[in-house]
């Protein structure tokens, strides 16, 4: 009788510890689900959650046209030149009916704005003049604007000398003052301007709004 009384308590803090194991088991079991179940619902309360009123108001935008030409020059000041260009006119918009100027939009060019000096053609030579390189941005968008129908060319300019980044009788040369690229948007919707240079090209394209 003694020794089974000796068995029974050398052997209860092990069933004891078993048991404290058991239910410890069973606890993290509980509380793992429920961070699992917790984790679900947030999920599906994030998939759930419905568009904002901005995003609603958004329009939708459609690509009308796009073009882009090599950026061939390694002049530091031209690359800038064209950078501010493309900045300047990236994100404008323009109504239907509405005549888009490239000058009036852009600008004149001035140091004040950034612009620096850089290869111009003038009277068919190579020249020292601020904006130098801006043009290359009229002729993409311009030639951007032919491939869509819908969209007139109502002033375009060509250089008196070939230029490198596009093909004989396809630039449009801009000097604010004197010589401008225009086009009306007849597309019947409000179209935006998206221009950017990287990568070594200078790209724009022609978005409808809706």
């Amino acid at each position: 009788m003694k020794k089974t009384l000796y068995l029974i308590l050398a052997l209860f803090p092990l069933l004891t510890l078993s048991a404290c194991g058991q239910n410890n088991n069973i606890e993290n079991q509980n509380y793992n689900a429920a961070r699992s179940s917790s984790s679900i619902n947030n999920v599906t309360q994030e998939q759930s959650t419905p568009p904002t009123e901005e995003e609603k108001q958004a329009p939708t935008e459609t690509t009308l046209c796009e073009f882009s030409t090599p950026i061939k020059s390694k002049s530091s000041n031209r690359l800038n030149n064209i950078q501010i260009t493309c900045q300047t006119l990236n994100g404008k918009t323009v109504n239907n009916g509405e005549e888009f100027s490239f000058c009036q939009t852009v600008g004149q060019v001035s140091s004040s704005k950034g612009y620096k000096l850089a290869d111009v053609i003038i009277n068919k030579q190579i020249k020292q003049a601020l904006g130098g390189g801006m043009c290359q941005v009229s002729t993409t968008l311009y030639n951007a604007v032919l491939a869509a129908p819908s969209l007139q060319v109502t002033e375009r300019h060509q250089h008196d000398k070939p230029v490198n980044y596009i093909e004989a009788g396809m630039d449009a040369t801009v000097s604010y003052g004197s010589k401008d690229f225009k086009f009306v948007n007849n597309s019947g919707k409000t179209i935006k301007i998206y221009a950017n240079a990287d990568n070594g090209v200078v790209y724009v394209k022609i978005a409808t709004l809706e």
